[in-house]
């Protein structure tokens, strides 16, 4: 299988060490397309795959080409891609809000794949959703879901629109627990510990909180219910995040980033 990443940012850079990793392509058939000069020195230096410009039209004997750009460089990397592809190319793209239907006419191709990661990838843990234009074989959509889930777990969505959800609620989702996460080590700052102390008793609860949803085989309120005993300290900060409306504004959050999602890629 021969891969070309064009665009070779931090997500590309993800997938390229991740491709390798499992031995899903080789260094030899691994291209690294970039439009920018120092970035395409820094690749030359980490000696990942072999690095080259967008118009290559090496780029065209590569099974798929994974488009990792940012959203606004499209158009004119479409310009001078186009000439170099054939339909017969599968095209993932991780370009966030851009809707098959708009990269489909750009490149004059129907085989296109558009993917949602979050950047948990980066440890081999993210969380990744993905649809496919209705052309697109079953074979290609099964290499994809390979391709993609070396980065950590990926689930297939037959409705596009629903990407713009999970832009808000995986795609963004690290930002809120690291915001969570902030505050609370802040609290303990407040409370007397360096920050040291405090990020580390945060970090592992954390830890442990997400090891016992998976496996205590409880529902959310259940565990909450189990640490929360009437008259208690939880009780104490959980009426006050209910006096706020915490949970009731983390949602109406996340409703709030799918909305922008849409709008961003209308």
């Amino acid at each position: 299988m021969k891969i070309t990443i064009v665009g070779c940012g931090n997500m590309g850079l993800i997938y390229a060490r991740a491709f390798l990793k499992y031995n899903i392509v080789s260094k030899e058939n691994l291209l690294l397309a970039e439009k920018n000069e120092n970035r395409k020195q820094e690749l030359l230096k980490l000696n990942v795959g072999e690095v080259t410009v967008v118009n290559d039209p090496k780029i065209a004997e590569s099974d798929i080409i994974i488009i990792a750009v940012k959203p606004q460089d499209f158009e004119d990397l479409a310009t001078e891609l186009k000439p170099i592809l054939n339909s017969a190319k599968c095209i993932i793209s991780i370009m966030a809000g851009m809707k098959l239907t708009r990269i489909e006419q750009a490149l004059n191709n129907s085989n296109i794949i558009r993917a949602m990661p979050n950047s948990p990838a980066e440890l081999g843990m993210g969380m990744t959703a993905f649809t496919a234009n209705k052309a697109v074989p079953i074979e290609q959509i099964r290499k994809a879901e390979n391709l993609l889930g070396t980065t950590g777990r990926c689930v297939f969505l037959e409705n596009e629109d629903l990407l713009d959800a999970v832009t808000a609620l995986s795609g963004s989702g690290p930002a809120y627990f690291f915001y969570v996460v902030k505050h609370m080590i802040e609290a303990g700052k407040e409370m007397g510990f360096d920050e040291a102390t405090s990020a580390m008793f945060v970090k592992q609860t954390m830890l442990g909180s997400f090891h016992l949803i998976n496996n205590a085989n409880k529902s959310l309120d259940e565990l909450i219910k189990a640490v929360a005993s009437k008259g208690g300290t939880t009780e104490a900060a959980l009426t006050i995040f209910n006096e706020a409306q915490v949970g009731e504004n983390i949602q109406k959050g996340i409703v709030k980033a799918r909305d922008r999602s849409v709008e961003l890629s209308a």
